[in-house]
């Protein structure tokens, strides 16, 4: 039984990396657009009784990219491969996770059903919004971690510091921080975020000591900046001598790259799952750490049938 791994268009250089990274070729395959923008789908390789896994993060464009998925899963299931994973560095819609209004969608589950109806066996995605998105696909799921692979950049970069403090810009990500000061050897503080509407956010109350330390904040992702700049500003007043982000997903939408320059954060490490753009890779604030080789090796341990669970840590 072999293993193909194919790409969609969402993210072509980290799939390379996670292909370096497992010692095995990308699938040869096509994806264009007829004139009208439908999506054309041509797999150039025989996918029977393969393990087939297709990377393609949900990033911006998200539809456009989450339709070259759909597409994508229905090709290889009618070309008879014997299981398709689909490979979600980031994955989209995950912030409507429950039904906090009236009339409201839960779309992280209607994306579930689609690619689970489109023909994946399996997921494997990292840092996701909310971990009970696991729970919406009706098939296997394995939720990777961005967490040891910043924690141990973090640590060959700055070393074992005695005044890092390991801050939460909500009370949502109390987890994910905890992971992250437990590696670096850290206290925890968290922020007392009120959010007014999507994309806006105001920070009010710092819970936990950040006078005179260097304040690093950890986040899933950052959209536009608006909590990571009020974030920032809120250590600051409360007496942080340097302020240091770590995030999983650099979505950096619309004003997002101004106000991390305009901000006084001083470093802003994020993953690669996302693209960087050309403007975005310019930023001299912005440092990026490939998570593809815990990708590759969740990859080849999947089609060996073999446990992934330390990859979870």
């Amino acid at each position: 039984m072999g293993l193909k791994l194919f790409t969609g268009n969402s993210n072509p250089n980290f799939a390379q990396s996670v292909a370096n990274s497992a010692e095995i070729e990308l699938g040869k395959s096509d994806i264009s657009r007829f004139a009208d923008g439908e999506v054309q789908v041509e797999i150039h390789e025989s996918v029977r009784g393969d393990d087939v896994f297709i990377i393609q993060s949900t990033c911006p464009p998200v539809n456009e990219n989450i339709i070259e998925l759909c597409i994508m899963l229905d090709a290889l299931r009618r070309a008879s491969a014997n299981s398709i994973t689909a490979v979600i560095p980031y994955f989209g819609y995950a912030r409507q996770d429950r039904k906090v209004a009236p009339r409201a969608p839960i779309s992280a589950k209607c994306i579930a059903d689609i690619l689970t109806s489109c023909g994946a066996d399996r997921i494997v995605t990292l840092d996701l919004h909310s971990a009970q998105i696991q729970g919406f696909f009706n098939c296997p799921v394995d939720h990777l971690f961005a967490i040891p692979t910043l924690a141990r950049a973090w640590r060959d970069k700055y070393g074992q510091l005695d005044d890092v403090v390991a801050v939460s810009p909500d009370a949502g990500g109390v987890e994910r921080v905890r992971a992250f000061a437990k590696r670096i050897q850290a206290p925890m503080a968290i922020i007392d975020k009120r959010r007014s509407g999507p994309n806006e956010a105001k920070a009010l109350h710092l819970i936990g000591d950040v006078k005179d330390k260097t304040a690093v904040i950890v986040d899933d992702m950052i959209d536009t900046a608006g909590t990571l700049v009020q974030a920032v500003e809120s250590l600051y007043k409360n007496g942080a001598k340097k302020v240091i982000a770590v995030c999983s997903h650099a979505l950096l939408s619309g004003p997002a790259i101004s106000r991390i320059n305009e901000s006084a954060i001083e470093k802003v490490i994020v993953t690669d799952t996302i693209p960087l753009q050309e403007k975005q890779s310019n930023c001299s604030k912005l440092e990026v750490i490939s998570v593809a080789p815990v990708v590759a090796e969740s990859i080849k341990r999947i089609h060996a049938h073999a446990s992934v669970t330390s990859l979870f840590n």
